[in-house]
């Protein structure tokens, strides 16, 4: 039994060795997805994209949550002048109108994410048609998108960025 550990060990060995032998000639890169998505100028203009038509929107349901944290507020301390009637009668417009803002923030949100994924797929899109430029004109075997660790050698991050930022739109979007 211990024999056989010990070939398969040294077949294992030797056929690790082997297939390392040949992945010097390949020629890989990576690529931090994350980073253009946040470095990239088509990126950086879809989120001033998305803070320009959400911007106000988001300041409006701030403000509703404010003026509604203020009646709040108001109630509590109205509450002992008040009566049964009247004071049951505003905890009821403070629930409806909590429950209509939370209402308004959920749509918000599924629109505001809606909107993003839209905005970043074109960026992706374009990010992608760049990376495949890049993997034809350089002639790379593999290029990544995730790793754990990679070396700055093959990090060719900092060439999609500047790719992407020096295409026309025209070129690389459609």
């Amino acid at each position: 039994m211990i024999h056989l550990t010990r070939i398969a060990l040294v077949t294992l060995a030797t056929g690790l060795w082997a297939a390392a032998t040949p992945a010097q000639d390949l020629k890989i890169g990576y690529v931090n997805s994350e980073r253009v998505l946040r470095e990239a100028a088509p990126a950086k203009a879809a989120q001033s994209k998305l803070e320009s038509e959400f911007g106000k929107r988001e300041k409006d349901l701030n403000d509703q949550g404010a003026r509604l944290k203020a009646a709040a507020e108001k109630l509590d301390k109205d509450a002992p002048a008040l009566s049964e009637a009247e004071r049951t009668r505003r905890q009821r417009e403070l629930v409806e109108q909590d429950r209509d803002l939370q209402r308004k923030r959920r749509e918000f949100q599924e629109d505001l994410s809606q909107r993003r994924n839209e905005e970043l797929a074109a960026v992706v899109e374009r990010a992608n048609r760049v990376i495949k430029q890049i993997f034809d004109q350089e002639k790379y075997d593999l290029i990544l998108q995730e790793v754990i660790f990679a070396g700055p050698r093959v990090d060719i991050t900092d060439k999609v960025i500047k790719a992407i930022n020096a295409a026309p739109a025209s070129t690389t979007g459609r």
